[in-house]
């Protein structure tokens, strides 16, 4: 736990920056943009994180987890990230044509507005980058390179920061919107010019003759990471689209904002899972030895997530004054479920994970598309009956049964 603790703080240190930068810029939005504005930003990093999780699927956690494995040498790690460029290369080569085709009707469906369609088409043609980016993030986790992990995460918040806040002072919403759709390509750029000169850049390690068993290897993370990038946002979509027809975009960008608060907090916790707690799992191989890291991680986490959902709803008034706008007050009714729902999300993540550390494919895929759906059923039911604040009833109700789920089914 010394380890585990000693990480939390690193990232923490890591993730305040970004904390700090992400509520810059949501005071930045709701000054410049109101409550409709939010709403219409949401939408959009809605679609960034869901195309992005589709080219990033390949460089995201088996990197991590075949980079651990095999960190003692760059040659043993080359086979996994040469199957990584491989399948980067094909799902850029067969989703961007069909995108752009599409384009049109995804910005209809995503903003109510055709008119969008050139968001969506900036969106799509800066997938490459995004990925390489994560590639480099996911190698210095493997390696458990803290140092220039925390440096590249820094940086590149810091910086992307800087260049958003600009865009959205200088041109408003739309400058918003842009600023969300190039915020990856930014963070990609800066971690290649942070860690160009390491060893394990060289292009031999990266780009060459691929290995079957490393793409079989690949291939089932791309299905699992691809499936829980995608499912999320799309709900997510799904969710702001029926507070809109329901309550209208100011309602919904009311919802966004407290969703965003518990989206930007909880990811002090989640970047000190996915840097300890995967590689970690994915180095024990009884059962036995799983629950018990389990069960000691649970004992450290759910007091901190329990403390700072407290503090965010003690606190809730001045951080609404002090992220948002008075447009945003009556947002102050939605923190008590959603906080609750924020305690049982965190822990039911601790039971989950295992299903990613050790490849149970179709058990993790099917987990994430029926849950997924039932979020969708329960916020339009939940909606339909008790307004804006169903969505929160219906998050916390689908991650209890989400949770009952993966526990009971743990040994599988």
């Amino acid at each position: 736990m010394k380890k585990l603790l000693g990480i939390t703080v690193m990232s923490g240190v890591m993730t305040l920056v970004k904390i700090g930068i992400g509520f810059i810029i949501a005071k930045l939005i709701a000054v410049y943009t109101g409550p409709s504005g939010m709403a219409l930003l949401g939408q959009l990093q809605s679609l960034v994180t869901g195309v992005n999780g589709i080219a990033n699927a390949p460089t995201a956690t088996g990197i991590v987890k075949y980079t651990a494995e095999n960190r003692e040498s760059y040659e043993k790690c080359s086979p996994w990230w040469r199957a990584s460029t491989y399948y980067i290369f094909l799902i850029t080569l067969c989703f961007t044509p069909f995108l752009i085709l599409f384009s049109s009707d995804i910005a209809s469906w995503i903003f109510h507005d055709a008119q969008y369609q050139w968001l969506v088409i900036i969106t799509i043609l800066t997938l490459p980058i995004t990925s390489f980016g994560t590639a480099i993030t996911s190698v210095l986790n493997g390696l458990q390179n803290f140092r220039f992990y925390i440096l590249t995460g820094v940086l590149s918040a810091l910086i992307s920061g800087v260049l958003i806040s600009i865009m959205i002072v200088l041109w408003g919403i739309k400058g918003a919107l842009v600023a969300a759709s190039m915020q990856y390509v930014f963070i990609g750029l800066i971690a290649f010019a942070i860690n160009s000169r390491q060893a394990w850049m060289k292009v031999s390690y990266w780009v060459g003759r691929t290995d079957s068993r490393a793409n079989r290897n690949i291939l089932e993370f791309v299905l699992m990471t691809a499936v829980s990038s995608v499912v999320i946002p799309i709900a997510l979509i799904f969710i702001r689209n029926s507070l809109v027809q329901h309550a209208g975009w100011d309602s919904a960008g009311q919802w966004q904002a407290v969703w965003k608060i518990s989206e930007v907090y909880l990811g002090v916790l989640t970047m000190a899972l996915s840097v300890y707690y995967l590689p970690k799992l994915a180095s024990l191989s009884s059962a036995a030895e799983i629950k018990k890291e389990i069960n000691s991680v649970v004992l450290f986490v759910l007091p901190v997530i329990i403390l700072a959902a407290l503090s965010i709803y003690l606190l809730r008034d001045y951080v609404i004054n002090l992220l948002f706008t008075s447009e945003f007050r009556s947002a102050r009714d939605l923190f008590a479920i959603q906080l609750v729902g924020d305690v049982i999300k965190v822990i039911s993540w601790l039971y989950a994970y295992p299903m990613l550390a050790k490849k149970a494919t179709k058990y993790f895929i099917g987990t994430e598309i029926f849950f997924g759906f039932t979020w969708v059923l329960l916020s339009i039911f939940f909606i339909n009956k008790h307004g804006v604040s169903g969505a929160n009833i219906a998050y916390a109700v689908n991650y209890f049964f989400y949770f009952l789920f993966v526990f009971f089914n743990l040994k599988r």
